[in-house]
């Protein structure tokens, strides 16, 4: 941690970056979700236990690096990197920006990125929520919702079909009723003729 001498007090006291470093680390020691502090040169100065934790790496191997060095260039991710040097740099943040990237030793992440940079320290805070495990229930929601609507369309056409032949039975059964009451009136008639 950087010090600096305050003359007239006699005492030392942090700069306005260290204060603030001190500020976002804590802050990001915190959050639940993975957290990176990047300095402007994109290395970096911290990272949350999440972050350790969810991408199983350790606080040695991580601070000081560039960010795509990390993890022996796990993270050197176009999307990423495209993020960081494009957009950020314009906008000074970015929201909700999906990336995949199968990791070696963790597997195929999805995760949602937002940035932002800080006016006053240049720093880079950028938070990265892992939703594989809600894109996999998604995509089995959408398989199932896909089964489901094939199988109504099946059994609608099924039932249509029955209902059909039901139909045609209806008519065949109303049309030989009607004959036989027909029949009937007829015996009855020829009955009266032959009586009288």
């Amino acid at each position: 941690m950087k010090v600096v001498k305050n003359m007239e007090e006699n005492k030392f006291v942090q700069t306005d970056e260290e204060v603030a470093i001190h500020y976002l680390r804590t802050f990001s020691d915190t959050a639940r979700e993975p957290f990176l502090i990047l300095d402007p040169d994109l290395k970096v100065v911290g990272a949350n236990e999440s972050f350790y934790k969810n991408f199983q790496v350790t606080k040695k191997d991580t601070e000081g690096q560039m960010i795509y060095e990390l993890g022996n260039g796990q993270w050197n991710i176009p999307e990423l990197r495209k993020l960081l040097e494009d957009i950020l740099p314009q906008k000074k943040v970015f929201n909700d920006y999906e990336v995949s990237h199968d990791f070696p030793t963790i597997g195929l992440k999805i995760m949602l990125l937002n940035a932002r940079k800080l006016d006053d320290t240049h720093q880079i805070l950028l938070a990265i929520e892992d939703i594989t495990a809600r894109k996999a229930i998604e995509i089995k929601l959408a398989s199932y919702t896909k089964e489901l609507e094939k199988t109504v369309g099946e059994k609608t056409t099924e039932l249509t079909a029955r209902i059909d032949e039901l139909e045609k039975i209806n008519k065949l059964m109303i049309g030989r009723e009607l004959k036989m009451a027909e029949l009937k009136d007829e015996i009855t008639e020829l009955k009266k003729q032959k009586d009288a």
